[in-house]
């Protein structure tokens, strides 16, 4: 595994406590947890691309 993976992996868990944190409060800010989900979703993106690998160029 790569470092840069196992960043990505890293970060994608630590928006994932903070989503917890945030919808676990008496009154959770909904901006900040729509925020935190189009991180998780974008960080995951881009671990799937990563998972794949580099796709060929079409002419």
């Amino acid at each position: 595994m790569s470092q840069n993976v196992f960043r990505l992996m890293q970060y994608h868990q630590n928006l994932d406590h903070k989503l917890r944190a945030e919808l676990a409060r008496r009154w959770p800010d909904m901006l900040q947890v729509q925020r935190l989900k189009r991180l998780k979703l974008a960080v995951k993106d881009r671990l799937a691309r990563l998972a794949v690998g580099p796709q060929p160029i079409k002419a």
